[in-house]
């Protein structure tokens, strides 16, 4: 299946790093932005449009891209494969509930219609390092990783109020707005989690969810993963924003890390030097440019007829994990996962 006709629902502020990712890869040509506020659309520079089907019936695009929030995720895919699209992108959070993603995700597997979940972060440069190095078998037996998740932009009053404001009322904002990132890539890395132990609070008393977490994860052959988000907190980096943290994976033969410009470096065990494996650089976009990655890499997939990383139907698993998640919490008591 070749795509080459795009067009975005959504002109909000991450909208920004899919548009720019879609203009750099050559056989794409976006051919609509819709966005409830028209102004917003038109700032793209892309035919715009204020309401969804106007927009999928006067361009006829062969993949719809949803940057919008999760409230408008189960009507617009619907209006996709009424419109009989080649293919969806859909941001995360997906959809409002497990149940909501469920029967979005049946929608489209009954309508044959590839559904992909926007979950970029396993995509970062740093992540696709480990992964190949953990293939390679260069520490050995995994017996851990840690994320230490310490943004900086969640104290006082006017915390998110520059970027993204809605972060102050949303009623689960750690785990579900950002950790989820980790409960993806810990699962890219680890496989899928038996059980999850968390301790979720919220530390800035001006927001209405949870700003910091520990999470931990079992996974088979006795191998753990702790998640340690706290958003009033930051990391050593120039910007923040490049890997949101640092992270920390440990084996019988050696240990890697991440740092927050995006390094990642290897230490033998028993041994004191770090090698580099991956240099810091000045990548485009956002995040070690893993919009690019993503977005290409889903193109390459239907276009050779493969199955992308991240459809639906996989991660729904991500969605049961956050919904254990909450439970944990809410019951001080560690959660069995179902096989």
């Amino acid at each position: 299946m070749l795509i080459n006709r795009v067009a975005c629902a959504g002109a909000g502020y991450f909208s920004q790093f899919h548009y720019d990712a879609w203009s750099r890869i050559p056989e794409v040509q976006v051919v609509g932005s819709m966005d409830r506020s028209i102004a917003l659309a038109k700032k793209t520079g892309y035919p715009a449009f204020d309401h969804l089907p106007d927009m999928l019936n006067e361009v006829q695009p062969q993949l719809l891209d949803i940057i919008t929030p999760p409230d408008t995720h189960y009507a617009f895919i619907h209006a996709a494969v009424e419109a009989g699209l080649d293919a969806i992108i859909c941001q995360k959070p997906f959809c409002t509930s497990l149940a909501e993603a469920t029967q979005a995700t049946q929608l489209c597997k009954t309508a044959g219609i590839p559904l992909i979940i926007h979950e970029n972060f396993r995509f970062q440069p740093w992540y696709r390092s480990i992964r190949q190095a953990l293939d390679d078998g260069l520490i050995g037996t995994v017996h851990q990783m840690t994320f230490r998740l310490r943004t900086g932009d969640g104290q006082g009053k006017n915390a998110y109020l520059d970027r993204q404001p809605y972060f102050q009322t949303m009623p689960r904002l750690l785990v579900h707005e950002t950790g989820v990132h980790w409960i993806d890539t810990f699962r890219y890395m680890l496989g899928k989690p038996l059980s999850v132990y968390a301790d979720l609070r919220t530390m800035n008393p001006v927001i209405a969810g949870e700003d910091a977490a520990y999470i931990v994860f079992e996974f088979e052959d006795n191998k753990r993963a702790l998640f340690d988000g706290n958003r009033s907190l930051d990391h050593a980096a120039t910007n923040h924003r490049t890997t949101l943290g640092e992270c920390l994976v440990e084996g019988t033969a050696g240990t890697l890390t991440v740092s927050g410009d995006g390094s990642v470096h290897h230490r033998r065990f028993a041994e004191t030097p770090w090698h580099t494996l991956l240099p810091a650089s000045d990548w485009p976009g956002f995040g070690g440019d893993c919009v690019y990655a993503l977005q290409s890499h889903v193109l390459t997939a239907l276009s050779s007829g493969e199955i992308p990383e991240n459809t639906a139907e996989e991660y729904l698993e991500v969605l049961e994990v956050e919904a254990a998640i909450y439970q944990s919490s809410a019951d001080q008591a560690k959660v069995i996962l179902s096989s």
